[in-house]
């Protein structure tokens, strides 16, 4: 830390840790590390990532799923000031070579079940140089066609564990996050610290009430007094918990990160275990098994909770109220925004309030409007559909992309927004009503699916001749993503067949789960998709 307190992540980090070191902060699995236990690992990577020569602006590539080292990683590369980027540990070949090659990464930090994957597409990457393995010494698995490999523990225990020197450190160091484009290839949102600490991690205000501090040294008088324990059930390469851990971490509360497959029986446990104050899940899909594992192998001891928080996807009023039913006296509360945006918006239910809409947000931020067709503001009560706009504390660009930058961000009236596509409403009471996004991409688990990269994925077996996909409304997933294809002559796909194919090119959340065959796939005479028909034609046929 330089020798003034600045918004930057690494200094606020270093700020607090010292301040509170003997506390707990991160509990993942067997492995339970203080404050001070976090800093000095994060110390040791970084150490060992600059003695690789890795330092200012290098970007450093967390392929990992949920483990301490991913916010070790993270908490390395700001003292650094190098960047880390999140990969969706689901990417297979394809995606993570566009991701890879897109952010030019010196290095990647690996769980050891995915160095079969860099290793296959390094010979492709002149710039990545370097891996560390997280578990190589225990899975068996052969690191060597990796670049300079080296296990992630054997790397911390050769390196020193004093803090690092770094010159220069500040606001205007970048943090990025890379989220999925239209196209369905991932885009990395830049951000400068100094806005992102304000607009993604909550301004030194994690529960909302005293406002945003107006200083670096604020933060630190806000460090918390009392217990309280956050868990993340998604996975860090998400936006939210990334953004909502570090919001606590630099209160002083302890963190509880979810590993392994989704478990809900043992995240019930781990509730009553932690005496979790704060849980937080991704939609549907996170909440039905969470309740059907409460309704088969419960009660469990929830008495520590004091809310339960929602964000990245839309829940179902049934599932809303029965997590009110399972935890009566907690609040629960829904989150909106995005990578580009930011945290936008929030409602809090008390216990017994009544819910309302299932996507009405009546606390938003400041700089969050509504412009309609010809970037006015809509007028509340007015039912004019216009488009989520946010000013402020807002990304840089989009990283290699000057045309979406253009696209994305924009100039009205003299106030730069950024607008990423969500479509709403505005209540006389100035609420706001999302109505999702306006595109065609779909909602999955919390994870977003974009249309076009699949059909392209699709196109290529032999018995596909042409095809849409769209998304159908499911029970646990929100939305399932459905292929609707006219077949080649003579040839019937089955869904396992096309399963097997995209499977070798896609993630598996893009895999199509229903099929729907048809004679011809309807589109414009300029042979632009109808959606509005494929979707039709979806629901009629599998519900």
């Amino acid at each position: 830390m330089g020798d003034s307190l600045t918004y930057n992540l690494a200094d606020q980090w270093e700020a607090v840790s010292d301040r509170v070191g003997e506390r707990e902060a991160l509990v993942c699995g067997g492995r339970r590390l203080t404050y001070s236990q976090l800093e000095e690992r994060a110390n040791r990577l970084a150490n060992h990532l600059s003695g690789k020569g890795i330092g200012t602006g290098d970007f450093v590539g967390c392929y990992l799923t949920n483990g301490t080292e991913y916010l070790e990683t993270m908490l390395a590369c700001f003292k650094l000031r190098a960047v880390p980027v999140n990969i969706n540990y689901r990417y297979v070949t394809d995606e993570l070579r566009h991701l890879l090659v897109d952010s030019n990464a010196v290095a990647v930090v690996c769980n050891a079940e995915f160095v079969p994957r860099v290793a296959e597409i390094a010979p492709e990457l002149p710039s990545l140089r370097h891996t560390i393995v997280v578990g190589a010494d225990t899975s068996g698995v052969d690191v060597s066609g990796a670049p300079d490999p080296v296990d992630y523990e054997a790397g911390l225990a050769a390196a020193p564990s004093e803090r690092p020197e770094v010159e220069g450190r500040g606001d205007d160091d970048i943090y990025v996050l890379y989220t999925g484009g239209t196209t369905g290839l991932p885009k990395g949102v830049v951000w400068r610290m100094g806005d992102a600490f304000f607009g993604c991690i909550g301004g030194g205000d994690p529960m909302r009430l005293s406002g945003p501090v107006s200083s670096p040294e604020e933060n630190l008088e806000r460090i918390i007094d009392f217990d309280f324990v956050f868990y993340a059930l998604a996975p860090l390469m998400h936006a939210a918990a990334q953004w909502v851990s570090m919001m606590w971490l630099l209160c002083g509360a302890k963190v509880v990160l979810h590993a392994g497959p989704f478990d809900p029986v043992e995240i019930w446990r781990t509730v009553d275990r932690e005496k979790v104050s704060v849980m937080t899940v991704v939609g549907d899909a996170m909440a039905r098994p969470l309740i059907d594992a409460w309704d088969e192998h419960g009660p469990f001891e929830v008495s520590s909770m004091y809310t339960v928080s929602n964000g990245g996807a839309p829940l179902a009023p049934s599932l809303r109220e029965r997590l009110r039913e399972i935890c009566p006296n907690a609040l629960l509360t829904d989150g909106f925004g995005s990578s580009e945006t930011g945290i936008q918006g929030s409602r809090r239910l008390s216990p017994g309030e009544d819910a309302g809409p299932a996507t009405k947000f009546d606390n938003v931020e400041a700089g969050t409007v509504v412009l309609d067709e010809h970037d006015r503001k809509v007028e509340p009560g007015s039912g004019v559909v216009g488009r989520i706009a946010h000013s402020g504390y807002v990304p840089l660009r989009y990283h290699n992309d000057a045309r979406k930058t253009a696209e994305t961000f924009v100039d009205v009236d003299g106030t730069r927004y950024v607008i990423p596509g969500d479509m709403a409403t505005v209540e006389e009471d100035g609420s706001i009503i999302l109505l999702g996004r306006g595109s065609v991409s779909i909602n999955t688990g919390g994870e977003k699916v974009h249309p076009e990269e699949v059909e392209g994925v699709l196109k290529g077996h032999p018995s596909v001749y042409d095809v849409l996909v769209v998304g159908v409304p499911d029970d646990r997933w929100g939305q399932r993503v459905t292929a609707v294809v006219r077949p080649t002559e003579g040839h019937t796909p089955t869904l396992e067949e096309l399963d097997a194919h995209c499977r070798e090119h896609l993630a598996g959340y893009k895999v199509p789960r229903s099929l729907v065959l048809v004679e011809e796939v309807v589109r414009s005479p300029s042979g632009k998709a109808d959606y509005r028909w494929a979707k039709d034609t979806a629901v009629t046929a599998v519900g």
